[in-house]
C-alpha cells in the first residue's frame, strides 16, 4: 500500500493521479479536508480509503496500519504568509519528523516535500547539496519549517535513507482550493476572462524591469512524474531540487497565458504590498545536476506548452481537475 499525505491537496492529488495512471489504486489518502473544496481533487481518483491526518498519525505509531510500501509525504501548510509559527512548527516540522522516523526505521520508502522557499532571497545560491544547508536563510516561517526538517534529517543521518524534494514554483490542475496561494497562471486566466488584462507586481530593484522578476516555473504533472520514478527507485535518496533549471519572467508567464487563450497581451503593473517587499524573491532557478546524476529521466514541459495544456485541457473545461 502507498500512503499519500496531503493526498487531496495540489501536488498530493497529482501523485494519486500519476499512480492511478500506472494502474495503482492501493492508496491511503491522508489529509485534512475541513471546510475546503479539496475533496473535489479526489472525485476522479481511485484509492482504498481516506483518513484524517490526526487519526492517521495516531493509528500509525500505534501499529494499527500495516502493509505499507511507500509514504509520499506531501501534506503541509504551504502558505508563505502563515503567521502562526507554532502551528507551522507542529504541522510542518514535528509531524514530518515523526513520519520520517516511523518510515526510516522500518525500511519503508519515504518521500518528503521540502521547498525552494528554504533558499530565501537566493543570494546564497540554489544548490541542493546537503553540505550547504547551514548557509541557507529562509525569508518566511513556512520556508524555515521545511528547512528544519532537512537539517534534522542530515543531523540524524537519515537524509541518505529518504528523498526530500525542494519544489520550485509549481503550477497546474488541482490547485484551485489554495486561495491566494494559487499560481499566477490560474489567477491570470480569471483576470483575462473578467477584464482582458493581467496585473503583475512592479519591481523595486533597478536590475529587474516591472514583471521581469524571475522564477523557475514547473508543471505539476512533471513533479508527479518525478515522484513516480522515485517510488520505483527506492535506492535513490537524498535532497533534490524539483525545478526546470531555467528561470523565466512573470512577463513570460503572462504572455503564455494570453497566447493559450488566443489573445494579444495586455499587462499592467501594480504596487507590491509593503509587507512583501522585504521578503520577496526576485530570482529562483533550480540547480538540477544532482537529480540528473542519479539517473532520473526528468524532461520538463516548456513553460508555454505547460501553460497551454493547463488552460485548454483544464481551466477552460467544466471539470478542471485531474
Amino acid at each position: 500500500m502507498i500512503i499519500v499525505t496531503g493526498g487531496a491537496g495540489f501536488i498530493g492529488s497529482a501523485v494519486v493521479w500519476k499512480l492511478n495512471g500506472t494502474g495503482r489504486d492501493d492508496i491511503l489518502v491522508v489529509d485534512n479536508l475541513g471546510l475546503t473544496d479539496k475533496w473535489k481533487n479526489l472525485v476522479n481518483r481511485r484509492y482504498l480509503d481516506y483518513m484524517h491526518k490526526t487519526a492517521f498519525i495516531e493509528k500509525l505509531v500505534n501499529g494499527q496500519i500495516d502493509n505499507i510500501d511507500v509514504i509520499v509525504h506531501m501534506g503541509a501548510c504551504s502558505s508563505t504568509t502563515e503567521p502562526d509559527a507554532d502551528y507551522l512548527m507542529e504541522n510542518n516540522y514535528h509531524y514530518s519528523r515523526r513520519l520520517a522516523q516511523f518510515a526510516v526505521y522500518r525500511n519503508i520508502r519515504f518521500i518528503n516535500a521540502s521547498s525552494a522557499a528554504t533558499y530565501g532571497d537566493g543570494s546564497r545560491g540554489f544548490s541542493d547539496n546537503p553540505d550547504g544547508l547551514d548557509r541557507l536563510a529562509p525569508l518566511n516561517m513556512y520556508g524555515y519549517s521545511k528547512h528544519l526538517f532537512d537539517l534534522w534529517a542530515r543531523r540524524h543521518g537519515v537524509l541518505d535513507r529518504l528523498a526530500s524534494l525542494k519544489f520550485f514554483n509549481v503550477f497546474g490542475p488541482n490547485e484551485y482550493h489554495k486561495g491566494d496561494m494559487r499560481s499566477v497562471v490560474v489567477k491570470a486566466f480569471a483576470q483575462v476572462r473578467e477584464t482582458g488584462v493581467i496585473r503583475l507586481f512592479k519591481s523595486y530593484r533597478d536590475e529587474y524591469e516591472d514583471g521581469g522578476q524571475k522564477r523557475d516555473f514547473v508543471y505539476v504533472k512533471d513533479c508527479a512524474d518525478i515522484i513516480g520514478w522515485l517510488i520505483e527507485h527506492p535506492d535513490v535518496n537524498g535532497l533534490y531540487n524539483i525545478g526546470t533549471g531555467r528561470s523565466r519572467t512573470w512577463n513570460d508567464l503572462a504572455r503564455a497565458v494570453f497566447s493559450a487563450m488566443g489573445m494579444e497581451p495586455r499587462i499592467e503593473y501594480m504596487d507590491m504590498p509593503e509587507t512583501l517587499r522585504d521578503r520577496y524573491q526576485y530570482f529562483t532557478e533550480a540547480e538540477t545536476d544532482r537529480l540528473a546524476a542519479v539517473g532520473c529521466p526528468s524532461v520538463f514541459t516548456p513553460l508555454e506548452d505547460a501553460v497551454a495544456d493547463y488552460v485548454n485541457r483544464y481551466l477552460r473545461q467544466a471539470d478542471p481537475h485531474l
